[in-house]
């Protein structure tokens, strides 16, 4: 992604372009999405929001799998990606299945939309890409509505599994070692991101996520806190209050997890 600058680079390496379209719309990704939604419907149902049709905003949409998912259910969707040949695969996608959704190239640091224009914000796998992490988190929350639900998913720096690089137990590594990494994955070695032009720059924990966004009136769930809400076995239940309410058990949960997520509620004082 853009590192905020008035001017961007939109273009792609052709290689990292096809992977990704083809990962866009894989079974996997859509059951993952599919779940992303229905989750953040059930939270906003819990807040006695349902029923709604609601204006979403899917920030580093790619190839517009997510953002066309909503769509489908009737919600008004905008979409912005810096990536522009990722960006014509979701126009053409959508123009297929005779789907309204509102395409844009740019910087999610510098997003084209009105304050408090949304209901939900998406961010899925972008904070990682961007360098200024923290003006593309304050860009999603101006956006955002009082009341309204964020959701980001990204890096964890605490489990020793990612996606983001084909190396073992990359998380873990000193600072020092991933900035030259980051450094060979641009220069002689792509094939390590995949051909990505903006390999993974930042590591999160949702521990660390949550107090930024508290700061700023949010309140924030983990993907345990947004799995109670759910019906589950009796054994999977049990499991998830032992995640919650026995000290420790939280951590453990998110150092066996691949990936961060969060989900934050914008409080009406923002």
């Amino acid at each position: 992604m853009s590192s905020g600058h008035d001017s961007f680079d939109s273009g792609s390496d052709p290689r990292f372009v096809d992977y990704y379209a083809r990962a866009s719309s894989s079974d996997r990704t859509l059951a993952r999405f599919s779940s992303v939604m229905d989750r953040a419907l059930g939270l906003i149902r819990e807040q006695g929001g349902s029923g709604k049709t609601f204006d979403v905003v899917d920030i580093g949409c790619g190839a517009g799998t997510q953002a066309m998912l909503w769509a489908q259910a009737g919600h008004r969707v905008r979409a912005i990606d810096i990536n522009q040949p990722l960006v014509a695969v979701g126009r053409k996608r959508a123009e297929e299945q005779n789907l309204d959704v509102d395409f844009a190239v740019g910087s999610a640091t510098q997003l084209p939309y009105g304050s408090e224009s949304a209901d939900v914000v998406l961010l899925p796998e972008l904070l990682e890409h961007v360098v200024e992490w923290e003006a593309c988190l304050e860009e999603a929350a101006r956006v955002l509505r009082p009341g309204g639900l964020l959701y980001l998913s990204t890096s964890n720096l605490l489990c020793p599994r990612q996606q983001e690089f084909s190396l073992p137990l990359y998380s873990w590594y000193p600072t020092a070692i991933k900035r030259w990494c980051e450094r060979k994955a641009v220069t002689t070695n792509p094939e390590w991101v995949s051909h990505a032009r903006y390999p993974a720059v930042n590591w999160f924990t949702y521990f660390g996520l949550s107090r930024w966004l508290s700061r700023r009136g949010f309140r924030t769930f983990d993907r345990f806190d947004v799995l109670a809400l759910r019906p589950l076995t009796r054994p999977r239940r049990l499991l998830i209050g032992l995640v919650q309410h026995v000290p420790g058990f939280r951590l453990l949960g998110h150092v066996l997890t691949e990936g961060t997520t969060v989900w934050a509620l914008k409080g009406s004082g923002e």
